[in-house]
């Protein structure tokens, strides 16, 4: 590891020529940053953008399309959104697809990863990265799989209330490339509506 040692000849002069001058100039420097960061701190930010930590949790209703067996499923979501340091946070998500099976196929997923998220008005619209396990059951019951599962996705919330948003929209690629008979996507969309807890 590379350690810094401030000497006089590191601010660029012989011993003794500028250091006391060059002192002053950085103690100035450090007085009107200062000055004028409690300026910039007196100026009102808008809460949506303010940064610090929100918690939310919600559910939605999904419809998505399965790449084995070509089925369209029917299902349910539930949420946790971390936003923190204004524009990124964490997100987890459990999905249950289990209406509309087609020979009785079904899958579950339990995802969580980063999102990132701007604020225009009401809007918020965002992108995520979510990885986890995939549960898949097979056509007539015939056995069940557990894999590896990477989602992509992206959004837009819609603020109704100060604590209540809309989940106007929410879209996820998921892809399961350890899927016991080769790499399998699907990919679908959801809406529903989250809860600020604080």
């Amino acid at each position: 590891m590379k350690i810094f040692v401030f000497s006089p000849q590191t601010w660029g002069g012989r011993q003794g020529k500028r250091p006391l001058r060059d002192a002053w100039i950085a103690a100035a420097s450090l007085v009107l940053c200062l000055g004028l960061g409690s300026m910039a701190h007196a100026q009102v930010v808008p809460s949506a953008d303010a940064g610090g930590f929100r918690l939310s949790v919600g559910g939605t209703a999904s419809g998505f399309y399965l790449q084995y067996g070509e089925v369209k499923l029917l299902g349910a979501s539930a949420f946790v959104d971390a936003d923190t340091l204004r524009h990124f946070g964490f997100e987890g998500e459990a999905r249950w697809l289990k209406f509309h099976q087609t020979h009785n196929i079904n899958a579950a997923t339990y995802l969580g990863g980063l999102r990132y998220s701007r604020y225009y008005g009401r809007f918020q619209p965002y992108a995520k990265g979510l990885v986890g396990i995939g549960q898949f059951n097979y056509t007539y019951n015939l056995g069940k799989d557990t894999s590896l599962v990477v989602a992509p996705g992206a959004g837009v919330d819609y603020r109704l209330t100060r604590l209540i948003r809309w989940r106007a929209v929410d879209f996820e690629y998921q892809m399961w490339p350890q899927f016991h008979y080769g790499s399998m996507s699907s990919y679908g969309v959801s809406t529903g509506f989250k809860f600020k807890i604080f």
